[in-house]
């Protein structure tokens, strides 16, 4: 039988790497409470565009033709309220809202740069490959299983009824 290991504080440093603790459901390893925080394709996007520099609500929506306004406005408010992006209100009229990345989320910048060089080492070659084949490498997946469906020509004695 298990002995159970004595619980370390919330905030408290894991002593190892890949020691791992939970509390009430919530997991208290760096990597995973990280991950928690920017963990969706979303989240680390927006961040590596701010780490340009302040952004406008409506320069970010730009920069990605995949992302749209609902998604943004959820996600910007989601790293607002994690301590990694500010909103702040510029005192012109029109009104505009400015975001920048906080001193926390500033300290995102050597993650989000290694994994994009990390992307465009091992992704991006892929990328170029399957798109060198042509249109049959692109062919949605079939799932395993399913027949193919066969649209037969309506007979002429089916459209009389």
């Amino acid at each position: 039988m298990e002995t159970e290991r004595p619980r370390r504080p919330i905030g408290t440093p894991a002593a190892g790497p890949d020691e791992c603790d939970t509390r009430e459901g919530r997991a208290l390893c760096p990597v995973l409470a990280a991950v928690g925080v920017i963990g969706t394709e979303w989240r680390l996007a927006i961040v590596h565009r701010l780490l340009d520099g302040p952004q406008r609500f409506s320069e970010i929506l730009k920069s990605n033709t995949r992302l749209n306004a609902k998604t943004l406005s959820a996600t910007l408010k989601f790293l607002e309220g994690q301590g990694v992006v500010q909103r702040t209100v510029v005192s012109t009229r029109p009104f505009s809202v400015v975001y920048s990345l906080t001193e926390m989320g500033l300290g995102l910048a050597p993650a989000a740069r290694e994994l994009r060089a990390w992307g465009e080492r091992w992704l991006l070659p892929r990328a170029n490959a399957a798109n060198r084949l042509g249109a049959n490498a692109r062919r949605p997946p079939t799932i395993q299983g399913e027949l193919p469906r066969i649209v037969l020509a309506e007979s002429e004695g089916h459209r009389a009824r």
